[in-house]
Formats: C-alpha cells, sequence, structure tokens
C-alpha cells in the first residue's frame, strides 16, 4: 500500500494556491510543517490513517525541483462534473492544461479524465470512473 506521495516544487506559496484549489474539494485538509504542506485525509477517532498522504516540499539536497518524466499523480473525484469543476480550478490557481476533462479512446467507457501540470512541472489526473454516469459510447 503506498502511504505517501512527494513532489518537490521551489516555489511552496505558488503550489499551496495550486494544491489547495482542489485537494480539499477531494477531503484532503491542508497541514503546514516547517514550511512544507501536507495534505492529508481526515481520520475519525479510533480509526486507522486514511492513505496516501500527499506532501509538497523543497528538495532535500537544495537543488532546483523537477518533474519525473513519466511520473503522474491521479487524484480520483466524485463525478464527471467534480472533474471539470476542479480541473478549472487549477488552472486559475495557477495550473497549465495538459488535456481537457473529458473521456480517452485508450481507456474504459466510464474513465472520465483531465490532466493537468502543477507550477513545477509536476502532471496531475482528476478523474472519475462512476459507472453510473453517462460513459464514452452513450
Amino acid at each position: 500500500m503506498i502511504a505517501y506521495v512527494t513532489v518537490g516544487v521551489d516555489d511552496i506559496a505558488r503550489a499551496e494556491r495550486f494544491y489547495s484549489a482542489f485537494l480539499p474539494a477531494l477531503g484532503y485538509g491542508l497541514e503546514k510543517f516547517h514550511g512544507d504542506l501536507s495534505y492529508v485525509l481526515p481520520v475519525k477517532p479510533g480509526q486507522s490513517p486514511v492513505q496516501p498522504d500527499f506532501y509538497v516540499k523543497s528538495t532535500f539536497d537544495g537543488g532546483p525541483a523537477s518533474a519525473g518524466n513519466g511520473t503522474m499523480i491521479a487524484f480520483e473525484a466524485r463525478s464527471q462534473m467534480q472533474v471539470r469543476d476542479l480541473h478549472a480550478a487549477a488552472l486559475v490557481a495557477g495550473g497549465s492544461d495538459e488535456g481537457q476533462p473529458g473521456f480517452r479512446d485508450s481507456y474504459g467507457p466510464h474513465f472520465y479524465v483531465g490532466y493537468l501540470r502543477d507550477p513545477q512541472g509536476n502532471k496531475i489526473a482528476l478523474f472519475s470512473s462512476d459507472p453510473d454516469e453517462p460513459g464514452r459510447d452513450g
């Protein structure tokens, strides 16, 4: 099981604007620690932690952050409308479009996805695959 995912950034404030534009709508709370950002899902009393956490940090070696070639982090939304709304919010918050929300021929008929780059260039996907919503073929 994946416990956490970390992306490195050079500008924490820009990254906070971007990630806070959509992660709270997906249930993540923001905790700040030593200037870095931790987006975590809430834990009810007596419940085990929900994973994975998502961390946004300055680089450990002090060098410039860079996006991984072929690396992408996907967040599941509740609906196709939420994918569209959060994709738009993330663009307004400083992200760049890497693929407008919609269906893709290479994925299943209910996989609805929009792609973004955060201000550092990390690739992010927002998706919904609810079989109760209209699919690509219908």
